[in-house]
């Protein structure tokens, strides 16, 4: 069935990792009817939690979709990770989504998580409603719950549901603050009973908070309130929905995932309250020209889709499309705004977890996959050829944490790339780097739990098994003093024999990386033909330093004087003697190791900042300065040697409880202390004997 553009409702779940995302999703599907029985994640068994690794882990480690039908709209929901290691998964998410339930377990209260998730919800203007759950399990504190939120966001903190205890605190059911109506689940029906008479006065205050809340929305439903006239439910309706959209309501909701209390609440209010896609995620579009308009939604205009995920697994590839304007369907050529190459649609789907129910179209604000789409990725516009934009990409936490990857068999390694590649067009949030300075291929995430999921779905889906381990340091070596040397190659064989004799001027610049190479000879003691031979094996030479191994830097070399043999002289012997003077030139000039330098940018709350600056200590680092930012957190800047960082993305999260967050990116080489360049030597004498 195809739905209007007004009855549909995107909306995604987010908050931490093990608030009841994916079970209250279950719930959802299974009081609307799409699913007979409920599943859970500890017998693996829920639709949106259905690749063998998140069953393994029992945690989300994709976003899944599953949409459900209820009071004639479609509510396509999106259960998203919690763990910070999948928020590239979030992101996705996000961009599909018009407004977002932000749940927040009654037994934790305001997590890291749920700080985060509020934090993008508030990056991109996006209505939210929060959903307090596990609110019937032993330890669970409702109000402490609310009034955290309240004193964390203020009174635009709107509670629309409030729950009902017995005499042991065990909730029994729910109060609908706007009706005025309790209601409890009896084997999964909602019945209509009394409100206790202990409630009236909280809800005759939430009430009139509410009321206050809809009087706010225009200077006609102020003189109403203010007349002392009632309003209409029509009225309260369209003023709550006005201040969701607007961002001046957070309404909260409760329930419990497992007996289904508060589920057909909530979804009362998706359908009531939250917008629809015309009105809600406004997109920015660049067209052909270079610039760039706001994106209507239009179920009029010309086919337009958002390509925000794609499923590339042992079912298939899908792109995972949000239709932004027109109706789709399949054998639709549309273009490519990305690549510019038209593209004729596979066929149309319907997913509701790992199950592709096929359909003949999607209209326009629905979410939907094209099977097969093999040349289109994350992030691509797919629309008309009369009307070509390019919206936004996805902004992908850049990778932080990384490791060399390798196969535990040797010979593996086309295998190892084939699966990352593929999975990588599933996940953009990891890179993939053969470094062949290091001889490593680096394998680069948010964090430790993402890379064990890449290294486990080699095996299981690709059957190569890999291992991971530290990414190796590219160091550099280079000269301090300024040396003369003498090289002299003389092989005398039976027939004619090799004579090559050079005097070469090695001393420090620091101009460039690359050797400069100079030559200052006299009368012809070298002949010009042979200089390119010099040069070559000089190149060749500072390949290796003299100390470790590791590519020598800042040089340049004069060629001043030689000699040469009329017969035996010839390019090869003139390269090798290039090559002896090097070694005895470059060990006597001082050679030191350089190490890479990175500027680090690390955002965090005050309190961690002395926690912060005394690790940074300890790594050596060199702070720059510090910058407050406008939400309460200081940026602070520091330089700090790469070889310090390998595993900091994992300490700062351990240092800050997970509220800290950094990028690093390299910026130059600098002279490194002797117990560094100990440790490098000695890293590549182990290199060297492993090899």
């Amino acid at each position: 069935m195809s739905y209007s553009v007004q009855n549909i409702r995107n909306v995604c779940l987010v908050g931490h990792s093990g608030n009841g995302k994916t079970a209250l999703a279950e719930s959802l599907l299974f009081m609307t009817g799409a699913i007979n029985r409920m599943g859970n994640s500890a017998d693996g068994n829920t639709v949106c939690d259905y690749d063998p690794e998140e069953i393994r882990r029992q945690i989300s480690i994709s976003t899944a979709v599953a949409p459900l039908e209820y009071k004639g709209c479609k509510i396509n929901l999106l259960d998203t990770p919690g763990a910070f290691d999948f928020s590239g998964e979030v992101m996705e998410a996000l961009r599909a989504a018009d407004a977002a339930i932000l749940v927040c377990s009654a037994k934790d209260g305001i997590s890291v998580g749920f700080e985060k998730v509020w934090k993008y919800c508030q990056e991109r203007d996006m209505p939210r409603f929060i959903y307090i759950s596990k609110t019937d399990e032993e330890n669970s504190d409702y109000n402490a719950t609310f009034n955290a939120l309240r004193e964390r966001y203020g009174n635009k903190i709107a509670p629309l549901v409030v729950p009902m205890w017995d005499a042991d605190k065990k909730t029994t059911g729910l109060i609908d603050v706007l009706n005025k109506r309790a209601y409890e689940m009896q084997d999964f029906k909602r019945v209509e009973v009394d409100i206790p008479p202990e409630k009236a006065d909280v809800v005759a205050e939430f009430n009139e908070a509410l009321k206050e809340s809809v009087a706010e929305t225009s200077d006609e439903m102020m003189d109403k309130y203010f007349s002392g006239e009632s309003f209409t439910y029509a009225e309260m309706i369209q003023g709550l929905r006005q201040g969701v959209r607007e961002l001046s309501m957070f309404p909260v909701l409760f329930g419990s995932a497992i007996n289904c209390i508060g589920s057909l609440m909530l979804m009362d209010y998706i359908v009531d309250l939250l917008p629809n896609p015309m009105e809600g995620n406004h997109h920015k579009a660049t067209m052909q020209n270079g610039e760039t308009e706001d994106f209507v939604v239009s179920p009029g205009g010309v086919p337009t889709a958002y390509v925000f995920k794609t499923i590339s697994d042992q079912y298939g590839k899908y792109s995972m499309i949000k239709v932004l304007s027109g109706v789709i369907t399949s054998d639709l050529p549309l273009v490519n705004a990305r690549t510019g190459a038209a593209e004729k649609l596979g066929r149309l789907y319907k997913m509701c977890g790992k199950k592709a129910e096929e359909v003949k179209e999607l209209s326009c604000g629905d979410i939907g996959a094209i099977g097969k789409m093999d040349k289109v990725k994350t992030g691509d516009t797919l629309c008309d050829s009369r009307k070509v934009v390019a919206l936004k990409g996805i902004p992908f936490p850049e990778p932080c944490y990384s490791k060399a990857i390798a196969p535990k068999t040797r010979g593996q390694d086309d295998k190892v790339a084939a699966g990352l590649a593929r999975m990588n067009e599933e996940d953009p949030s990891f890179s993939v780097v053969n470094n062949p300075e290091t001889r490593q291929v680096v394998l680069s995430g948010t964090g430790d739990m993402q890379l064990d999921v890449l290294v486990s779905r080699l095996k299981s889906r690709f059957g190569v098994e890999a291992e991971l381990s530290p990414a190796r340091v590219p160091y550099r070596e280079t000269i301090k003093k300024k040396v003369e040397a003498h090289g002299r190659h003389k092989k005398q064989t039976g027939g004619s024999g090799q004579f090559g004799d050079v005097w070469v001027r090695f001393e420090p610049q620091y101009e460039s990386e690359d050797m400069i190479f100079a030559e200052e000879v006299f009368g012809g003691s070298v002949p010009k033909n042979f200089f390119p031979a010099v040069e070559k094996g000089l190149r060749e030479a500072a390949n290796k330093g003299v100390l470790a191994g590791y590519p020598l830097v800042g040089l340049k070399a004069t060629l001043y004087d030689g000699s040469y043999h009329p017969v035996d002289s010839n390019e090869m012997a003139f390269k090798t003697a290039a090559q002896l003077a090097y070694k005895e030139g470059i060990a006597n000039a001082n050679p030191t190791i350089l190490e890479p330098i990175g500027e680090l940018k690390v955002t965090i709350p005050d309190s961690y900042l002395g926690d912060v600056m005394g690790d940074l200590n300890k790594r050596r680092g060199r702070v720059m300065g510090m910058n407050p930012t406008d939400d309460g957190n200081q940026i602070l800047e520091a330089e700090v040697p790469m070889a310090e960082m390998t595993s900091y993305a994992i300490d700062l999260r351990s240092i800050t409880q997970s509220r800290g967050t950094f990028s690093f990116h390299f910026v130059r080489y600098e002279e490194a202390p002797p117990a560094a360049q100990q440790k490098a030597i000695d890293d590549a004498k182990a290199i060297q004997e492993e090899g």
